[in-house]
């Protein structure tokens, strides 16, 4: 194939050919051309043209198929555009030529089809260039039409097309001819061609004016014919040109050129009146109607109708959503007078009303839901109102006039109810679209929207009673704030209208619906309104019998209401359980003999009220088992069980009942049948297997004798075919954006749909997805699908005899009947018996033996060749079904060989697509095809049958069938892959392009082709390489295909190409391909489009995203609309605007997802783009005003924004890309921004550091920081928290949140001290104040105070009165909460006013933490500064007024909050309990929870729990649990519970607790919850709340009460620390470890204080005398033993251990012995590691302080090994000397350790002595095991050690020979280390050794080591030190030196000085020496004169001795000295203030 790649036709290699690879290689070739000549230089071009003409015109003649001629024909036109057209008649004769030729073969026929298509390509590129010729040409090619077939009619109009496209207005000679010959095509046989028509006409009135003025009624009445027998194609092609031609006529300006043609301006009326022609008559044209008409027989075909329907919607679209805005109150009342009575006619039956109103309803959706923003759309609902209005005058004038005459006008009334159902469907959807946004309108009381809808509730007809129901429903949902009241209404008038039948149907529906509605509310209701409702629904069934006109009605009504009730779930009904029961058990006589008795008794009507009342019980029950599953205990089943069998009794009594009272039963006994079928299919079949028989019997004959001749296959089939099967029976099946119309052309001429009047039970049940008013069948069919389900679920549980009587019933019956009766039995059968394979599937059950498998399979093969292609579709899959349930490879294979035979042998359709689908299907369920024979065979069959090109159908199924076998066979198709594909593109490339449904199966070929090749197409192998080529081919085939199902499979396979192989598929192209169908208007195609772009996009979206643009900015052809956008916003901006414009869900949802993945990769590279983008969504729905303040230095920067998408400033505030999104968009839009915000997070620090952005800018203009952006981000939070729409307001709020986190702390760099959010605090309290307003949601005001308690506790406001603003608000909502749950609103579920108090609460807490722990900063801070000195005092003062004062605006409201906050933990407390406690709980509910409402608060409860528990404890332990509340037994606050009074009986309960008491039980509450929560925390609990409750731990164990409780009771110690044991080894996190230890350390301090205080009280006790016999306090008490479990040490050691050995695995012993940890190596732990061992070690040390001294020496060891091991592992060098942590940890504990006092106690001192001993031996050794390590062990930490047992036990320890021994060696070694600093140390360590107080410590130290100190001294005389380092090494020896002189005896001292002395001196310089020398050897001269003044004067005598014998050395100090007074001098000279100093000085040389 690559060598088809060159300019000319390589015709050696094509030559060499085979027939088919000839085509391949042709189509390859032309494909590159067209690539390579738009990029190919004139030049060349030219010097090829000849050449290049001949191979092209050659391949005319060559037979091409479809594909191949229409790229032909565009290379010649770009061949000629692009080179010399010199040529062009030439080949346009000889085109001509070829059109006129006489032959008519089949086989010339493509050369003559290619020659028309060449025609058109060429005029088109080359337009008026080609001059006159046009004539002869257009004549010409009409002139063949006249005899033309099918494919020369369909392509000689897309020519046509195309000449009228490239000429323009110079074909106006040609129009009429062109129009003539089009109007014959626009009527064809063939849909393909008049689709073609279609598209001719439409380019033909771009400049043909007769269309739309002279000849315009021509025009309407030949699309009106147009539409008679079409196919949804051809309706949408022709609507298109219908809606057209008419938004032309009414546009269009009066031209010059018009005036000629008497040309007269056509109105909106008479347009509109044309329109309704076509919809109200069709197309019989204007005159011969009337006569019809008055026969009454003319009935409009529904596909005209749903044509028009179409039409009119694209005439308005065309005009635009201005033009609607402008002209709406017209455009309404002509739509909706087209279903009123002036057209009696059309709503004769009820049938085409139906049709009628939905055709109604599609165009308002289409119009003003699709085109009208949010304003206009409130402004579309008030127009609808007043039409409303108008009517109900009518209906109350004709209602009210007792007038017998006028009375006749009842017709009126009746006449009137289609145009209420349409207006009051429309305004429901309005404002269920329009959500909380509608609010506003319906508040406006001038328009009164409630008021109409339910003044028309009492309207005669039941439809619009029930359409304004429903319209109530979808105000309810859209409009939460409503439900409660308009349900408090409706109640009202329900009972004040008893005795009328309408007032009590109508407000019942309207109950119910608005009960269906609560569930989609999320705000709910409140809980008593349950216990209203059923008080009202058994009055209605009590008082149903007292009058006889309005039994029925209240009957009705009744169950109606407790049916709806069953919606609100368990938490509701159980407690209206028992009545419900009792009157369920009441409605169904008790035993068979009472209902002989009832038949005998009653008449027709009370028969019709016993069976309305039954159906509804039945109906209700259903209601209860499927909403309230919970509910359904073994008991209440029982219950529900007594009244089944005389409800079945019943069903199998009807017909006679129905025989004897005649027909006016029929409706009423339908229904029952209906609803007992619905009941027991959901209920467990266990319950009523005594009925099987009985209900079976009752199954088969309904759907054997069905009381309807109506064929129901459209609506009972579909869910039982397999989803893709569906594929084949074309687009009327598959979801379109016309399926709300198009679905009445599928149900046949006798039903038009479901309609909510059929079953008003519907109305309050969940809605299917996607229909907005629920429409249910007429009962007739819904008892048929009803008697399917429940057959399905029995024949499954029913006996294996049983079944074989069964199915050979439903046989018999199927022969017995015949033509289209046996069609309707047999599908109803297929239905059933499908059903319940299903079921037996599903269950795993068997089908039973031989016999029962042959009558299924009669039943199923019968279906197999019926002549509805659905039913064959059904078969199949039940075929699958049939072979899955008996699983028998035997089995399956015979059905298969069944097939193979048929198929060899059949020749007629029917059984040749039925065959081969089951071939499909058959190994569907059995987990793929196995055997290789079967496949074969299958494959050779179907090859041939995909090749019988004289049946497109069987050629479609067969090629569905080959696609679902090369999926089921998988690898195993792998021999057949390269001839299946060889076949797919010959037939792609020859197959007509009018045959779609071939193209669409062929494309599903070639999806699962690439599906099985998969990975391997990556692959470089030749086969691979050509097997790609060959897909890659066949997606261009498709990708060329004019039919946009076929393009939406090429999309698909691209898609599947792009996965596997992603680096050949050609990126650029497909995105180009994707941008044009971006707007496509089949929804399929659309679908298709962005799940590509989504699966794209998630590689490579930059990519993507250039290509879109780039391709826009090349493009010069017109594009759609959605590519003009590109050009402007980029394809994201393009994606949002289609997400604004889309209804259906699963594309927004796609859609939502592209651009998320978009934003997750590219948000950070584009910010200023996406910011833009978010913004000009979030602002288009904000006022303009508001908007034009946009500050400019933003404006500047998006200006300069370096995206392919030029973004201008805002300056034209006129222009905006997004006009009007919809709310849903803008809540998207603000969700985006929070998802920038998290994308910046993780890209860098300088997003959120202004001072480092600004830097970065400057280097680099392109680069974009989101901390630049930080206005706009304020600015859209604002403009959505404060929107109309509560969705929005909550994402707004939500994203204020995050901006304030994540900004809070950065610096304002121009005014330091402030931080950049201090500015706009304005704006942030203006965005949350509106959600504190008195009507404002629960949810949004709960969001704002987290938003509040966030903006408070960021600290980005210092100033108070600034705070104020935003505090105030917290304290309105305070005083909100105070009026407890009393007093909360009575709109919304009672756990809504739960979920805002502890918003509240939670808020409060947050402020007060942060309060706190600012305070205590401070005051750590203000200690600090006091250790300064006075000069920080001031500067302290002006910070602490902020915080403090943030803890004086807390303080002020802290004592409600506390009683609050301890009733808000106690409610916690309770709602934790198990359930086993849950009649131990308060029967009203706790402080701000109900009873009732438990289960919806707990989550509340979960969420706010954490904070309010530490903000209690911070407050309890600030008042240090000693402040009781004086009044605290008789609390202010009215509330039924508190905190105190809990769990005791009012009688025993004393008056007032005591305060001990009182904190005993809050301490226990705190606690209680905390350990509850630690036990257990869920996996996902939050970091947050576990982080929470550890602090409030801490601050509880901050005060000494609770800490004395906690120590005095051992068990509850133990306890917790066990759960903080388990804590640290179930979570990872680093801080939440840090706490825990934290916690640990606090209760073992509790536990040393108990210990402590206990031994102190003993010794009081005892006096000092008899101190041998004091108890043992401590644990191990006189055995030294502890006891797991029970022992606090133990567990504290335990909890310890796990932390080390966590952090340092070699501590572990068991591990040390192993191999794989080799010891020495040391690790470097992170710095939270370090810090978590520092902690553990700091614990260990305090364990002996809690043990008794055996208990001490029983855990000694374990401690040492640890603190020494640690120690040990990470005692390493650092760079700068520093100390690791861990290190300075374990000598700070070990130095606790050994000074504790057990180590001197008598009774442990000797076991003492002996470890510690031990433990220095250890230490010791470390040395010696480290070897060639040595390098890397810190000998500083190690010495330090050892000083410290030197230094900290007792003398017995250390002064044993032999360890004295070693440690002097260790010293002498380290004294001799080349590192000045360890130098350094060892000095600093023997100094505080040398001033051991016990001298036989020091004095082998001293006598060891003194001499070789003095001697390194005398050695640095020679060599002057040459750093600091080496400096400090000499000063410390000095020190030394000078310690010594200090401690030695006065023997020894002059000694000592006279070493001593020369060594200073000789430090000294003079004069000269001085000013040159190093800042080292000045300092050293310093230090030497100071100590020299110092020893001088102390040791006076020697001093004189030494002078006097060295004059040099007297001479040195001398001059030194005086050197030094000088200097002073100089010095006192500057600073004459001060002469203290050099006088001092005078005094210590005087010594001289």
């Amino acid at each position: 194939m690559e060598l088809a790649h060159s300019l000319l036709l390589n015709e050696e290699v094509y030559n060499q050919l085979g027939e088919f690879q000839k085509a391949e290689f042709i189509f390859e070739w032309l494909q590159f051309l067209e690539k390579l000549l738009p990029v190919t230089s004139r030049a060349d071009i030219r010097e090829n043209q000849k050449k290049l003409v001949e191979q092209l015109t050659s391949l005319l003649n060559n037979s091409p198929g479809p594909p191949t001629r229409r790229l032909v024909a565009k290379n010649l036109a770009v061949l000629y555009s692009t080179g010399d057209t010199f040529s062009v008649y030439q080949t346009i004769d000889k085109c001509n030529e070829l059109i006129r030729s006489k032959d008519d073969s089949p086989s010339y026929l493509p050369t003559k089809l290619a020659a028309v298509v060449c025609l058109g390509y060429l005029y088109k590129k080359l337009g008026r260039i080609l001059g006159n010729s046009f004539t002869d040409t257009v004549g010409n090619v009409l002139k063949a039409m006249k005899n033309a077939e099918s494919q020369g009619r369909y392509e000689i109009m897309l020519s046509l097309q195309n000449i009228l496209n490239g000429l323009g207005a110079a074909a106006i000679p040609c129009h009429r001819d062109i129009y003539k010959a089009a109007r014959s095509c626009l009527t064809d046989r063939s849909m393909a061609v008049r689709c073609a028509a279609a598209k001719c006409l439409l380019e033909l009135q771009n400049e043909a004016v007769f269309m739309w003025s002279t000849d315009l009624d021509s025009v309407v009445t030949l699309c009106f014919k147009s539409f008679e027998g079409s196919n949804y194609d051809v309706r949408l092609a022709v609507a298109k040109l219908l809606g057209t031609v008419l938004a032309r006529a009414l546009t269009s300006k009066q031209t010059t050129a018009s005036a000629r043609h008497n040309f007269r301006r056509i109105s909106l009326e008479e347009v509109m009146e044309l329109l309704g022609t076509g919809f109200l008559r069709g197309s019989c044209g204007f005159l011969r109607a009337s006569g019809d008409m008055l026969k009454g027989t003319s009935s409009v075909s529904r596909d005209v109708r749903v044509g028009v329907t179409q039409a009119y919607v694209v005439f308005v679209s065309t005009l635009g959503a201005q033009w609607l805005e402008r002209n709406y109150s017209a455009f309404l009342s002509h739509i909706l007078d087209l279903v009123s009575q002036s057209h009696p006619k059309v709503i004769q039956s009820q049938m085409d009303a139906i049709g009628c109103r939905r055709c109604v309803s599609f165009i308002l959706r289409a119009t003003v839901g699709g085109l009208l923003g949010e304003k206009a759309q409130i402004a579309a609902a008030k127009e609808i109102c007043q039409a409303i209005w108008k009517l109900k005058k009518v209906v109350d004038t004709a209602m009210s006039d007792n007038n017998l005459e006028t009375r006749i006008s009842t017709t009126d009334v009746t006449a009137s109810q289609h145009v209420l159902v349409c207006a009051l469907q429309e305004l429901g959807s309005l404002i269920h679209g329009l959500g909380t946004t509608a609010a506003p309108l319906l508040q406006d009381s001038s328009t009164g929207v409630l008021e109409a809808v339910i003044s028309v509730i009492l309207h005669p007809s039941i439809s619009v009673r029930l359409t304004a129901a429903w319209c109530l429903r979808c105000i309810a949902v859209a409009l939460p704030y409503y439900v409660s009241l308009l349900l408090d209404r409706c109640i009202e008038r329900l009972s004040a209208l008893k005795s009328s039948p309408e007032g009590v149907t109508g407000y019942s529906f309207a109950v119910a619906a608005l009960l269906g509605a609560v569930k989609h509310c999320p705000l709910g209701i409140p809980h008593g309104k349950g216990k209203v409702i059923m008080t009202v629904a058994e009055d209605l069934l009590c008082s149903a019998s007292q009058n006889s006109r309005i039994s029925l009605q209240r009957t009705q009504a009744g169950w109606l209401l407790i049916a709806a009730l069953m919606t609100l779930g368990p938490a509701v009904v159980q407690h209206h359980l028992p009545r419900m029961l009792l009157l369920w058990k009441c409605i169904f006589p008790s035993c068979p003999k009472d209902l002989e008795t009832e038949k005998t008794r009653g008449d027709s009507f009370t028969w019709q009220v016993t069976l309305e009342g039954r159906a509804g019980a039945l109906c209700a029950i259903k209601s209860f088992v499927s909403h309230c599953a919970g509910l359904l205990t073994d008991e209440v089943v029982q219950r529900l069980l007594p009244p089944l069998p005389s409800a079945v009794d019943l069903l199998t009594q009807l017909s006679s009942i129905y025989k004897s009272y005649g027909n006016s039963l029929k409706t009423p006994s339908t229904v029952y049948r209906h609803k007992l079928y619905e009941l027991l299919a959901v209920l467990p079949p266990k319950t009523y297997e005594g009925s099987f028989c009985a209900v079976l019997k009752e199954l088969v004959a309904d759907l054997t004798v069905p009381d309807s001749q109506i064929d129901a296959s459209t609506f009972l089939l579909p869910p039982l075919c397999h989803e893709n099967d569906l594929l084949l029976l074309g687009p009327l099946l598959q979801e379109t954006d016309h399926r709300f119309i198009e679905e009445q052309l599928l149900l046949g001429n006798s039903i038009a749909g479901g309609s909510l009047e059929y079953d008003p039970y519907s109305i309050y049940e969940k809605v299917a997805k996607g229909d907005s008013v629920p429409k249910p069948l007429p009962p007739v069919l819904s008892v048929i699908s009803a008697a399917t389900r429940l057959f399905g679920v029995m024949f499954s549980h029913v006996a294996e005899s049983h079944r074989l009587q069964v199915l050979e019933q439903l046989l018999n019956s199927i022969k017995q009947t015949k033509g289209s009766r046996q069609q309707i039995v047999q599908l109803n059968v297929v239905s059933a018996f499908s059903t319940s394979l299903k079921h037996l599937a599903n269950c795993k059950g068997s089908l039973g033996p031989e016999e029962v498998r042959r009558s299924a399979l009669a039943v199923v093969m019968g279906a197999l060749e019926s002549n509805n292609p659905l039913l064959r579709c059904a078969a199949a899959e039940c075929l699958a079904r049939l072979a899955q349930v008996v699983s028998d490879s035997a089995f399956t294979a015979g059905l298969a060989q069944v097939s193979f035979d048929k198929l060899k042998s059949a020749r007629d359709v029917v059984s040749r697509t039925g065959h081969s689908l089951a071939l499909g299907c058959l190994y569907r369920y059995l987990g793929g095809i196995g055997s290789t024979q079967h496949l074969n065979a299958c494959v050779g069959i179907l090859y041939t049958l995909s090749q019988d090109s004289t049946s497109p159908d069987v050629q479609a199924w067969a090629l569905h069938s080959l696609a679902l076998i090369v999926d089921l066979a998988g690898p195993l198709y792998h021999v057949h892959v390269e001839p299946t594909l060889s076949l797919v593109l010959m037939l792609l490339l020859t197959v007509p392009p009018a045959y779609t449904e071939v193209h669409q199966s062929l494309g599903r070929c070639l999806n699962a082709l690439i599906t099985t090749l998969g990975p391997e197409l990556q692959g470089s192998s030749t086969t691979v390489s050509a097997l790609r080529t060959s897909c890659l081919l066949g997606c261009a085939v498709m990708q060329d295909n004019p039919d946009c199902l076929v393009q939406a499979q090429a999309i698909s396979c691209l898609q599947q190409l792009h996965m596997f192989a992603p680096r050949h598929v050609n990126l650029s192209s497909l995105v180009s391909c994707l941008c044009v169908n971006l707007c496509s208007s089949y929804l399929l195609l659309r679908r298709a489009v962005v799940a590509c772009l989504r699966q794209l996009v998630q590689r490579e979206a930059a990519e993507v995203s250039e290509y879109a643009v780039a391709l826009v900015k090349e493009s010069r052809e017109d594009f759609t609309p959605a590519d003009v956008n590109i050009r402007e916003i980029g394809l994201e901006g393009a994606l949002l605007g289609l997400l604004d414009k889309e209804l259906d869900q699963r594309l927004c949802q796609d859609i939502k997802e592209t651009l998320t993945h978009m934003l997750t990769s590219m948000a950070v590279e584009k910010l200023s783009f996406w910011l833009k983008l978010c913004k000009d969504v979030l602002a288009a729905s904000a006022d303009f005003n508001t908007v034009a303040s946009v500050d400019t230095t933003q404006e500047e920067e998006t200006a300069k924004v370096d995206d392919g998408s030029v973004l201008t400033s805002d300056s034209d505030e006129r222009f905006h890309p997004f006009s009007n999104p919809r709310w849903s968009t803008r809540v998207f839009a603000a969700e985006c921004v929070c998802k920038i915000i998290s994308q910046c997070e993780n890209a860098g620090s300088a997003h959120f550091d202004i001072t480092l952005a600004q830097e970065r800018k400057q280097r680099d203009s392109r680069d974009d920081f989101l901390v630049l952006h930080l206005a706009d981000l304020i600015r859209m939070a604002f403009m959505a928290a404060t929107d109309h729409s509560d969705q929005l307001r909550l994402s707004g709020l939500q994203t204020l949140l995050i901006v304030v986190r994540k900004f809070a702390a950065v610096p304002e760099p121009e005014f330091p001290g402030h931080v950049i959010l201090e500015q706009y605090q304005a704006n942030v309290g203006a965005a949350l104040r509106p959600a504190f307003a008195p009507e404002t949601p629960p949810d949004v005001t709960a969001k704002a105070c987290q938003v509040c308690s966030a903006w408070i506790a960021s600290g980005v406001v210092s100033d108070l009165n600034d705070l104020r603003r935003v505090h105030q608000l917290l304290v309105s909502s305070l005083v909100k909460v105070q009026a407890g749950k009393e007093a909360q609103s009575q709109q919304y579920n009672e756990s809504t006013s739960t979920m805002e108090i502890l918003a509240v609460l939670k808020a409060w807490a947050e402020v007060y933490i942060v309060a706190v722990e600012r305070q205590k900063n401070q005051s750590d801070a203000h200690n600090h500064c006091l250790k300064v000195g006075n000069s920080a005092e001031e500067s302290y003062k002006g910070v602490t007024s902020s915080t403090s004062g943030l803890l004086d605006l807390v303080q002020a409201d802290l004592g409600i909050l506390s009683k609050l906050w301890l009733s808000a933990l106690q409610d916690f407390a309770l709602l934790t309990l198990p359930s086993e406690y849950a009649l131990q709980l308060p029967a009203e509910g706790g402080t701000f929870y109900t009873a009732e409402t438990i289960e919806n608060a707990r989550p509340h409860y979960y969420n706010s729990w954490a904070l309010i528990l530490y903000a209690t404890a911070l407050w309890l332990t600030s008042t240090g649990f000693i402040v009781v509340d004086p009044d605290e037994g008789v609390t202010n606050l009215s509330r039924p519970v508190t905190p105190t009074t809990m769990c005791q009986d009012s009688s025993t309960r004393p008056l007032v607790k005591s305060p001990e008491d009182v904190n005993t039980d809050r301490f226990h509450l705190i606690l209680g919850i905390a350990v509850e929560f630690l036990c257990s925390p869920r996996s996902d609990a939050a970091m947050e709340n576990i982080i929470a409750c550890l602090r409030a731990l801490q601050a509880l164990f901050d005060v000494p009460w609770p800490r004395s409780k906690i120590g005095g009771d051992q068990e509850l110690g133990v306890e917790l620390l066990n759960v903080l044991h388990r804590l640290i080894l179930t979570r990872e996190s680093p801080d939440i470890q840090l706490a825990a230890l934290e916690v640990v350390r606090l209760i073992l301090f509790a536990a040393q204080e108990h210990v402590k205080e206990k031994r102190r009280s003993a010794e009081v006790d005892d006096g000092a005398a008899e101190k041998e016999t004091l108890p043992e306090f401590g644990e191990g008490k006189d055995t030294g033993g502890l006891v797991p479990g029970k022992s606090l040490v133990f567990a504290t050691l335990e909890l310890c251990v796990c932390i080390l050995v966590r952090q340092l695995p070699q501590l572990n012993p068991k591990l040390t012995c192993s191999p794989a940890v080799q010891s020495g190596k040391h690790l470097l732990l992170s710095e939270d590691g370090s810090r978590l061992v520092a902690v553990a070690l700091v614990i260990l040390s305090d364990v002996p302080a809690i043990c008794s001294p055996e208990g001490s020496v029983s855990v000694l060891p374990t401690i040492l090994y640890l603190i020494i091991g640690v120690l040990k592992e990470t005692a390493v060098k650092l760079r700068d000397g520093q100390l690791p942590l861990t290190v300075a940890a374990s000598l700070q504990a070990l130095k606790g350790l050994l000074s504790s006092p057990m180590a001197r106690a008598e009774k442990s001192r000797t076991a003492w002595t002996d470890l510690l001993r031990s433990a220095l031996v250890t230490v010791l050794d470390c040395w010696d095991q480290v070897g060639g390590l040595l390098q890397e062990l810190d000998e500083v930490s190690l010495l330090t050690a050892i000083t410290v047992f030197i230094m900290s036990t007792s003398p017995e320890v250390t002064t044993v020979e032999c360890l004295q021994k070693r440690c002097i060696e260790k010293f002498k070694i380290t004294l001799d280390s080349k590192d000045p600093l360890v130098q350094c140390k060892c000095y600093q360590l023997l100094h505080s050794i040398f001033q051991h107080p016990n001298k036989t410590v020091s004095y082998p130290y001293i006598h060891s080591l003194a001499p070789s100190i003095v001697g390194k001294l005398q050695e640095t005389e020679k060599a002057k030190p040459e750093n600091a380092a080496e400096l400090q090494v000499i000063q410390e020896g000095i020190k030394v030196v000078t310690a010594l002189m200090a401690t030695a005896e006065e023997e020894h001292r002059a000694h000592l000085v006279a070493c001593l002395l020369p060594i200073l001196i000789s430090f000294l310089l003079d004069e000269n020496a001085l000013a040159s020398a190093t800042k080292s050897a000045k300092n050293l001269h310093e230090f030497a004169l100071q100590n020299l003044m110092q020893i001088g004067p102390q040791y006076s005598s020697v001093f004189k001795k030494l002078m006097a014998s060295s004059p040099t050395m007297k001479a040195r100090l001398e001059s030194a000295v005086k050197g030094n007074q000088e200097s002073v001098k100089v010095k006192t000279a500057k600073h004459a203030k001060n002469p203290g100093k050099s006088s001092s000085i005078q005094l210590k040389t005087n010594f001289l």
